[in-house]
This record gives structure tokens, sequence and C-alpha cells, in this order.
């Protein structure tokens, strides 16, 4: 699968957390919001880099400058 930032996935695809670019403090904020690496989302919304995923009947709003951070590999539909 190939992997790229989560700011560059289309709307409606379905992906997979692979890894966090990122220091401790984002990973433990990312974890305390419910991302983790390994966790499956979907892409509701994507503008400008910034990011709409939703989780388990959840929604949760990520700026560019994260949601480039998060490595991701989307699943086959």
């Amino acid at each position: 699968m190939n992997q790229q930032s989560l700011s560059q996935v289309s709307p409606g695809r379905r992906v997979r957390l692979v890894s966090i670019q990122g220091d401790r403090v984002l990973t433990r904020r990312l974890l305390a919001l419910g991302l983790s690496v390994g966790n499956e989302v979907e892409v509701l919304h994507r503008r400008n880099g910034d990011v709409v995923v939703g989780k388990e009947g959840n929604r949760l709003a990520l700026g560019h400058n994260i949601a480039d951070r998060v490595l991701i590999e989307e699943l086959p539909r």
C-alpha cells in the first residue's frame, strides 16, 4: 500500500494511521482525541489540507499542520 499524509486523502476514503511524524506531545494529543497508530478512520471532509475524520460516530477536525504529520495507508474500497 502507498503511504501518504492524511492531508492528501480524498473525502470518502477509509484509511489506517501508520505513523505520526511528531514529538511525544503531538502523539499524546492525538491519543487524547482518540487517534493512535493502527486506528481506521474515514476522511469526511478536506479543504486546504485541513481534514475532518470520522471514527465510531464521532468527528474530529485536524488542521493541516497536524494532518501533514499523520502518515496513513488507504484501505481498499
